[in-house]
């Protein structure tokens, strides 16, 4: 059993010193995921990588009791908490700035690309179909939550989710043209 594993067992457990001995295990490897994913945001923005890792981790933490089952399972929420405080930040924006209206996607617009700068519209459209998506494949859904909120590898992605590359290379590319034909 991993060390990450062992802590978050005690969590669990609510051994409340085990949660200091977190962070300092995962927050490399949670600010590189974040890194990742601030560096395709518009320029000036006001979200940081550090402050959405620790946004992430108080979120992670802070909440009642978790029943984690490993490191992957523990990554995953950790990109979970990072999409919804995206796409909170990107609902906040919208409101302010562009007084809630919604806008359509351009179909000749790929959002799932990562060197594209999404949009705050973009990410609330793509946020809205990927909740119509969880619906009816939640893996799928994890797949494109794990790729594009946190930026990991198809390697990576499948490890975490406990299926092999070509399955997540393929619910990928299905996720893909999914999302695109909804948010168009």
């Amino acid at each position: 059993m991993s060390d990450v594993t062992r802590i978050l067992n005690a969590i669990e457990r609510g051994e409340t010193k085990a949660a200091d001995e977190l962070l300092p295990l995962v927050y490399e490897e949670l600010r590189l995921l974040a890194a990742q994913k601030m560096s395709h945001e518009l320029p000036g923005h006001t979200l940081q990588a550090t402050a959405l890792v620790h946004e992430a981790y108080i979120r992670l933490i802070g909440e009642e009791a978790q029943n984690w089952k490993s490191r992957g399972h523990f990554f995953t929420a950790a990109a979970e908490a990072m999409r919804r405080i995206l796409i909170d930040n990107a609902r906040r924006k919208k409101s302010i700035k562009h007084g809630g209206g919604h806008q359509r996607v351009d179909l000749d617009k790929d959002v799932l690309k990562y060197d594209d700068d999404p949009s705050a519209d973009d990410l609330i459209a793509l946020d809205e179909a990927l909740h119509r998506l969880a619906e009816n494949d939640p893996v799928k859904s994890e797949v494109v939550k794990l790729r594009f909120f946190a930026g990991l590898n198809i390697e990576q992605t499948a490890e975490i989710l406990g299926i092999s590359p070509m399955t997540a290379k393929r619910y990928w590319a299905y996720a893909r043209a999914w999302l695109l034909r909804e948010i168009g």
